[in-house]
């Protein structure tokens, strides 16, 4: 059993980084109930056998891939372990187990939380040039899997506009772009989307989370991205909080995986599965 001390001392190098591990559960779940019980047993895991969180690494290193051996060991969640009553995570299990294993895994590890490939390669156990090769899969099988429609919230004209290009070329339609709360309340009740894309502070100064909020009160489950400057203040766990989010400044692989990965946790019946 690990001494006061070394906790204590567990507690500070993890603390910086534990809002990314919460990030990468839940888009690796599609939820942010299993993700942040996934987050939590690899913190107790370590507190208990400090011995797996390898401290010759880089603290978010040794985090991420003490949580992959939680991860492995436990066995990736599957459609019979899920709530039945969640229907949005159960359809997602129920078509990623056509994937190639581990290709989610290295595809958010590299796009969303920025490890390179031989990071990656460290978390998941594997040679970097494996990690290489999952990701390259994960893409092409991914993206060629689900198209849907997207609505865009987002007041900045530049960004919006990339977006739009970003996800137009995956194949998917965009319903419309939406600078304000009640532009995209409105939007979305001409055209119900299978995927919401929201920035947080909007042009009127309303808030992206709210107009989110107001869509899915009419419609129910609707997978939906987040895009912040500051991702941290929506990953405390100490709230409802969304499964996907992209950090500002982003880049288009980044996008381009979340989309993927949200898309299957969509519960729409629209969606085309290709």
């Amino acid at each position: 059993m690990p001494s006061r001390a070394e906790q204590v001392d567990l507690s500070d190098i993890i603390g910086d980084e534990l809002p990314y591990l919460r990030r990468y559960a839940r888009a690796l779940t599609g939820s942010q109930t299993t993700g942040d019980n996934y987050a939590a047993a690899t913190l107790e895991a370590i507190l208990q056998e400090p011995a797996i969180f390898e401290r010759a690494l880089a603290p978010r290193t040794a985090l991420f891939r003490a949580f992959h051996m939680i991860w492995s060991t436990a066995g990736a969640p599957t459609a019979d372990t899920e709530d039945p009553l969640s229907r949005m995570e159960s359809r997602a299990l129920d078509h990623m187990a056509g994937l190639t294993n581990n290709t989610r895994e290295a595809l958010l590890l590299s796009t969303i939380e920025g490890f390179d490939h031989q990071e990656v390669g460290r978390i998941m156990g594997i040679e970097a040039e494996d990690a290489a090769s999952l990701v390259d899969i994960a893409i092409s099988e991914m993206e060629r899997s689900m198209t849907g429609k997207v609505m865009i919230i987002e007041d900045e004209a530049i960004i919006a506009m990339d977006i739009h290009s970003i996800v137009s070329e995956m194949g998917h339609k965009i319903t419309g772009i939406a600078r304000t709360r009640d532009a995209a309340v409105e939007l979305g009740a001409k055209d119900r989307p299978d995927l919401i894309l929201a920035d947080i502070q909007l042009a009127d100064n309303s808030s992206g989370i709210d107009a989110v909020n107001d869509i899915l009160a009419q419609f129910g489950d609707i997978p939906v991205i987040f895009v912040t400057a500051f991702p941290e203040r929506l990953l405390t766990g100490d709230k409802p909080e969304p499964a996907f989010l992209i950090a500002k400044p982003y880049s288009e692989e980044q996008v381009r995986s979340a989309v993927s990965q949200a898309m299957f946790f969509a519960s729409t019946e629209s969606l085309k599965v290709n």
